[in-house]
């Protein structure tokens, strides 16, 4: 425990399964507000428990590391339940269970007249069960049960109005292409257990670290199944193509899992393996391009949605490989940064689309809304508060930093990396459906705010008038 109390990590986890189990056992018979109350409280105490963690963080000693049990015991190979705290996962923790939180809260109203309603927070607590796991994990065996759990989790969600043929051909269009990726991740694991002859994070990297020699080979083919893996989970190019069918779910999940959380996982794998992907240029490399290529075709396909939340999803898939571009350029910490603001800000513009498709009744063609802000004023100012992040008008922008940090790492000096990096600052500008354009070598941010002006400030198109049938 290296001389620190108990932090008692477990019960992060272990509150949103119970709730999980309660609601999804009983929950058909249980009044509404009991079901909310199991659900809330299953999420609200680890909001809690990680502010309090916060606050105690300049005494605890990094890593926190707490043993659970033994799991695998196979002669050398062992693989324990161990539960993990450092810096990067106490960062996740906060946005998991922070956004988790709130959305929640938020998801109270909005599916308040939704048939199965006791289904859909057994499902939402069954997410934040997995996605604490995968943050928490110690080895990469845990993380994969995590990760395979997140994507059972959106498998359910997205699927949840079961009677709607669409939304049940994306929920099985996002687990198949999950599959593919992790299937990746999968051999990448077989091949830590061949070469390293353990899952754990610390005696893996232990070892690589011992041996400065140990470039490219098996750490490349590592590094490039690992990848394949962040390709499914995160929407990177070629596995993109399931998250803006992922919009077929309640609007609340695509706030929770399709933007702030699930899909970054990718990202926060790739920085927790950093030391593998550093002794291997290639695998890197290609992080960097995948991010960078991701982020503009993405960019360039939400300019031509009319729909709300498929603007938003294809942003998303944008702004995640822009976190990749920063990660494959080495610059981890810019690249978790706007992993950080990305997830805060682009929640606020779904949970204020979600708002919009109430108020227009549940219509998500852009071209037929508009005049909107007098109805909803409060959901105006939100997302113009939302829009403003991602053009970096409101706070510092995120996705300057990572250009920054892209631009001047010192150990990826190299035409190649400086090339992409650059590339990828200037074409990913363009994002959830606003063209962008370049002022004296400034992008210009005034399109950036095109899903307020046209969805809530202007006055809808007016609609052909249709004609009697003779």
């Amino acid at each position: 425990m290296n001389g620190i109390p108990n932090l008692h990590l477990w019960l992060l986890p272990i509150l949103p399964l119970a709730g999980f189990l309660v609601n999804g056992l009983f929950g058909r018979r249980l009044p509404k507000a009991l079901v909310t109350a199991v659900a809330i409280i299953a999420t609200a105490i680890p909001v809690i428990q990680v502010a309090t963690i916060v606050a105690r963080f300049g005494s605890l000693t990094m890593p926190h590391i707490e043993r659970m049990a033994t799991w695998i015991s196979a002669g050398s190979f062992h693989a324990d339940f161990v539960f993990r705290l450092d810096q990067l996962s106490l960062v996740m923790l906060c946005v998991v269970t922070g956004v988790g939180f709130l959305i929640h809260v938020y998801s109270i109203g909005y599916m308040a007249h939704e048939e199965g309603y006791w289904r859909y927070f057994a499902y939402l607590n069954l997410f934040m069960f997995f996605m604490i796991t995968l943050v928490l994990a110690n080895n990469f065996l845990m993380l994969f049960i995590g990760w395979e759990g997140v994507g059972l989790a959106s498998y359910l969600l997205i699927g949840f109005y079961v009677l709607k043929a669409s939304a049940a051909d994306a929920g099985k269009k996002a687990f198949s292409y999950n599959r593919i990726g992790d299937f990746g991740f999968l051999l990448a694991m077989f091949l830590i257990i061949q070469h390293f002859g353990t899952l754990n994070y610390n005696q893996v990297f232990a070892q690589i670290i011992a041996h400065p020699a140990m470039q490219g080979g098996v750490l490349t083919a590592i590094g490039l199944l690992l990848l394949l893996g962040a390709t499914g989970k995160s929407a990177q190019i070629p596995l993109y193509v399931w998250l803006p069918d992922a919009m077929e779910g309640p609007t609340p999940v695509s706030a929770l899992i399709h933007a702030a959380t699930m899909v970054t996982a990718g990202v926060y794998m790739v920085a927790r393996a950093h030391v593998i992907f550093d002794r291997s240029a290639v695998a890197l490399a290609l992080v960097a391009v995948i991010g960078t290529a991701t982020a503009f075709f993405a960019a360039t396909m939400a300019v031509a949605q009319n729909d709300i939340k498929r603007v938003l999803a294809y942003s998303t898939v944008s702004q995640i490989g822009y976190m990749f571009l920063g990660c494959g350029v080495a610059a981890y910490g810019a690249g978790v940064f706007h992993l950080v603001s990305h997830a805060f800000f682009k929640a606020l513009l779904f949970l204020a689309a979600g708002s919009v498709i109430l108020a227009q009744h549940h219509e998500q063609n852009m071209f037929k809304m508009g005049g909107l802000r007098k109805v909803v004023p409060a959901t105006f100012w939100a997302f113009l508060i939302g829009a403003g992040a991602l053009a970096g008008a409101v706070g510092r922008d995120a996705s300057r930093v990572v250009e920054a940090d892209s631009v001047s790492s010192s150990d990826y000096q190299t035409l190649q990396n400086r090339s992409v990096a650059q590339f990828g600052a200037y074409t990913a500008r363009v994002e959830d459906g606003q063209l962008v354009t370049f002022l004296n070598g400034e992008e210009s941010g005034r399109f950036r705010l095109r899903l307020p002006a046209d969805v809530l400030a202007r006055e809808p198109e007016p609609q052909p008038a249709k004609t009697a049938a003779v």
